[in-house]
């Protein structure tokens, strides 16, 4: 299956994953997650990845670069997970002419006055306003364009909103000559499928 949204070829395919929770959701990653990112060029998680050998499982796939989340550092009441080089609290780096950050939590939508995307900004990325940020935390997919910054949220692909462990989602972003084109997937059995921003998703479906 061809995972592109655009029609141009994708320079650089990131893969997009946040609060994983392994193993407290399920023993280890859903294997249509591990399908879906075989062709990417970059893998980035945005936090609450909980045991570290995640990252080792995602690795083979792909170089990581993951965000430090209160599931890693004490913060959600977990056993603190030793300092790794591929985890931090923020990263920023230079990609395809665009700055992309990735860290556990910003607040989008936001809520001023405390929380506003500037102050976070200002705490995790005081070298420079990324043109794209890539956070997880919430457990909710979002893709929003605030104060001129591409905010991209993949969601869990285990604990979707919170629910229990279900299939969930995860994220694309492509790069390509300065231009950055996310999007969110469903996993599903047969394995990723757009997610349908209008339709009520599974984990809702026994509410309606």
């Amino acid at each position: 299956m061809d995972y592109r949204v655009c029609g141009s070829p994708v320079t650089l395919r990131i893969g997009l994953i946040s609060d994983t929770h392994i193993p407290e959701s399920r023993k280890t990653l859903w294997p249509q997650v591990l399908e879906a990112f075989r062709d990417v060029d970059l893998i980035m998680h945005a936090g609450d990845i909980h045991e570290l050998f995640v990252l080792d499982v995602l690795e083979e796939i792909a170089p990581v670069y993951a965000a430090r989340g209160n599931g890693e550092d004490g913060g959600g009441g977990r056993p603190v997970q030793p300092e790794d080089p591929r985890v931090k609290y923020a990263w920023l780096v230079e990609l395809e002419g665009l700055w992309v950050g990735l860290t556990h939590y910003v607040p989008v939508p936001e809520r001023p006055p405390n929380f506003t995307l500037s102050r976070w900004v200002e705490r995790f990325f005081p070298e420079r306003t990324p043109d794209v940020i890539v956070s997880g935390d919430t457990h909710r997919e979002v893709i929003a364009e605030v104060n001129g910054v591409l905010c991209v949220n993949p969601g869990s692909p285990t604990y979707p909103h919170n629910y229990d462990t279900q299939y969930g989602t995860i994220g694309f972003l492509e790069l390509n000559n300065g231009q950055a084109s996310p999007s969110v997937w469903q996993i599903t059995d047969a394995g990723i499928e757009p997610f349908d921003w209008e339709a009520i998703p599974p984990w809702k479906r026994h509410l309606s």
